[in-house]
């Protein structure tokens, strides 16, 4: 029988796994990373204090995001987070999947080439990411623009809550 501090233990090793800091490569192996598939990320719980929260911080309090007594008579049944907020969920998401340059000592979110939002996420969904490089293109001595192909899975759906393709640019010495 597993005490609960080695089960504690446990799951701290395996959060740690998940948790790896960015794989950094050189500028050598940077085509071996084009089609690299990223490990899926951590599971994360989207609330309704986090969605209240971005509600206060966009102005957006449809009633459908806020108002879980309201949100029960809709097809949802429930609250649902704004896409807006599932697709910020990306930066901390991205922390766990993907690449550093060697040298890099900036990186800067250059937006978004394609973004669909294809299924809602439902308040209490536990959602991650998928990701895939695209593209590493070299536009200018010492700055690599990144395309990265994200999902987002919820946990039990088999629609991603949303697909997009994403440039970075990482500034590297």
């Amino acid at each position: 029988m597993t005490t609960q501090n080695e089960a504690i233990l446990a799951a701290s090793a395996q959060t740690a796994e998940h948790q790896a800091a960015p794989k950094v490569v050189s500028k050598a192996e940077l085509s071996n990373y084009i089609g690299y598939k990223a490990q899926p990320t951590q599971w994360h719980q989207v609330t309704q204090a986090q969605i209240d929260q971005f509600a206060d911080c966009t102005l957006d309090h449809q009633f459908i995001h806020v108002d879980p007594e309201k949100a029960k008579n809709t097809p949802f049944g429930t609250t649902i987070a704004h896409g807006f907020l599932t697709l910020s969920l990306l930066s901390h998401f991205a922390e766990q999947y993907s690449i550093t340059i060697e040298g890099a000592y900036m990186g800067i979110n250059s937006g978004f080439d394609k973004i669909r939002f294809l299924q809602p996420v439902k308040v209490g969904s536990n959602i991650r990411a998928h990701a895939t490089i695209v593209s590493i293109d070299e536009t200018k001595p010492g700055q690599y623009r990144v395309k990265t192909d994200v999902s987002v899975e919820i946990e039990g759906v088999d629609t991603p809550a949303l697909i997009a393709e994403w440039v970075g640019i990482q500034l590297v010495k």
